[in-house]
């Protein structure tokens, strides 16, 4: 083997600096993920650390958006053909992403493991016309958070079973001094309402569609809004609902100022953090609630997955980092903000320790979720209906 050595004094000292093929080239990676629910930010930075470790010739750079600008992100970064390695992405995004060829088909990719082991209704995160394209990683629903404490001091001994007995309810702890505005919702004109929306058209067997035409304006769909109207004129929905995102709801519910709010996972472990929340302990979670003759529970899919875009020059070290994230015991590490995909996790003490209720409502909500609607054209029909 040559060295090109090159000799040089400086301070007396002597320097050699030699090139060698024994020298490897680092790759790097660009990831897009969100900064709003589901992991935080310190988590997303704790498993990529873990993954760089153990595979110390893949560098990640990170970028955290909110919610709201995901997709864009996305979109555009892919259309300057400078664009990401690795992305997050809502279920209601596969279809328009596998269409407009910006995810790899990564279905030949899955391993045998994943194939067998993740929940079934996991997959359709990630699925379009029969493929994978990425892995689920966020596997979520909006559940009924609720102020144990004040429905004690009202005098209500359970949480609501229907959506006309949490008005109910909430009437109660109005008239007697408790909350002006009992309920938090998260109603910006945002995805945020739609997905508040989905949970009660579910919960009223509405639709979206019947056969590629708008159904949304009639039956279930109808019950829906005139539900969310109703509440929002009576006073019993805090006023700033229209204005809210998830965390403003959090933050409402967590300072004692609601007593019912709709919300997605992260909410129970973060609500009942002593150290950033007055209402810790006092924190308690079901499904969202049904209506009479018509559902049991309510429940919409709010999962997300992570794919490799079809821009990226490392497809084969992206699929690592995802498989990585993805993988059963880094979903069972991080299983207090959001739960794994992995059907035997919830059998493991060390992912259910401290949240038994949560799970016991997951089990539950996830079997029952409802879904968006499935077109490429989504994000217009979403923007439309906001």
């Amino acid at each position: 083997m040559n060295h090109s050595i090159t000799r040089a004094f400086a301070g007396g000292a002597l320097i050699l600096a030699a090139t060698s093929s024994l020298a490897f080239a680092e790759t790097t990676l660009n990831t897009l993920f969100m900064a709003q629910s589901a992991y935080s930010e310190a988590d997303v930075r704790a498993m990529v650390d873990e993954f760089t470790k153990a595979n110390p010739n893949i560098k990640v750079s990170l970028e955290f958006v909110p919610y709201e600008g995901l997709r864009d992100k996305t979109v555009l970064a892919q259309g300057s053909g400078d664009g990401y390695d690795v992305v997050l992405f809502d279920v209601i995004w596969p279809a328009e992403y596998a269409t407009n060829n910006l995810l790899l088909d990564v279905t030949s990719r899955v391993s045998e493991e994943a194939k067998a082991g993740v929940l079934p209704g996991a997959w359709t995160t990630v699925d379009y016309d029969g493929k994978h394209y990425g892995m689920p990683w966020i596997l979520d629903t909006k559940y009924l958070f609720y102020n144990k404490d004040i429905l004690a001091k009202a005098g209500i001994a359970a949480p609501p079973k229907t959506w006309e007995e949490l008005n109910q309810q909430a009437q109660i702890i109005k008239d007697k001094g408790l909350l002006t505005s009992p309920i938090a919702w998260s109603w910006a004109q945002a995805e945020a309402v739609i997905c508040d929306y989905t949970t009660l058209v579910s919960a009223y067997q509405g639709s979206f569609l019947t056969e590629g035409a708008p159904a949304f304006q009639s039956g279930g769909g109808l019950d829906a809004l005139n539900y969310m109207v109703e509440s929002y004129k009576s006073g019993l929905t805090n006023p700033n609902s229209k204005e809210f995102l998830e965390e403003d709801v959090r933050k409402v519910f967590q300072n004692g100022d609601a007593a019912f709010a709709l919300n997605w996972t992260y909410m129970y472990n973060l609500a009942n953090d002593p150290s950033q929340s007055k209402v810790a302990g006092n924190v308690g979670v079901v499904p969202a609630p049904g209506v009479a003759g018509k559902s049991e529970v309510s429940a919409m899919n709010g999962s997300m997955g992570l794919g490799v875009t079809t821009a990226s020059k490392h497809p084969d070290e992206a699929w690592k980092l995802v498989e990585y994230l993805t993988s059963q015991p880094v979903q069972n590490k991080y299983a207090k903000l959001s739960l794994p995909i992995w059907t035997s996790s919830y059998d493991d003490p060390a992912v259910t320790a401290g949240q038994e209720v949560l799970i016991a409502a997951a089990k539950v909500s996830l079997a029952a979720m409802y879904p968006r609607p499935t077109t490429p054209k989504y994000q217009e029909l979403s923007v439309a209906l906001q």
